[in-house]
């Protein structure tokens, strides 16, 4: 099967510019575009932090000011605990709130809001899969050895453990 493939994600915000410069401050991302919508009246940002992908998120004008966020959430993806950590911290530097962490045993995450109030999460993969939704709290200052020992303790016991290769390998399968 030749499925399509999630490329990027758009966000109708309330003010185009800050928001541009919070997603660029916190992670990086760099303006490849800026113009008007030519089939929508709106002012689009396209922000992308790999040079293959021309956008990866496109920021709109658009919101109305007392428009509620519709956005679930937001992933980014890194590679570490310490870029894990990096991005806690970049977050509120830019003004993010109610920044809080997640063990999902097969994910580690931190979740805040941006500035208009989009609930934003950054994750790191583990090796391990149990069924989902779970979420256990996260305490980032402690040390890496016990964060992992502590994950993989709490997915061995759950019912629904298996290594994330094993998990893989029934999803090629048709039966994940």
């Amino acid at each position: 099967m030749n499925a399509p493939v999630l490329s990027h994600f758009g966000v109708f915000c309330r003010d185009l510019d800050t928001m541009v410069e919070f997603y660029r401050s916190t992670f990086d991302l760099v303006l490849t575009d800026r113009g008007e919508g030519h089939t929508m009246p709106f002012t689009l940002a396209f922000l992308s932090a790999d040079p293959a992908q021309h956008h990866q998120l496109v920021l709109a004008s658009g919101r109305g000011a007392d428009s509620p966020s519709t956005v679930m959430q937001i992933s980014f993806k890194v590679q570490s605990l310490d870029a894990l950590r990096n991005s806690w911290q970049r977050a509120e530097t830019a003004g993010a709130t109610k920044l809080r962490g997640l063990n999902h045993g097969n994910a580690l995450s931190i979740y805040f809001l941006d500035l208009e109030e989009n609930t934003v999460e950054v994750y790191l993969d583990t090796p391990w899969y149990v069924a989902q939704p779970h979420g256990d709290p996260l305490d980032l200052s402690r040390p890496d050895a016990e964060i992992w020992a502590e994950t993989e303790r709490m997915c061995r016991q759950d019912p629904t453990f298996l290594p994330v290769e094993e998990w893989q390998r029934k999803f090629r399968e048709g039966g994940a």
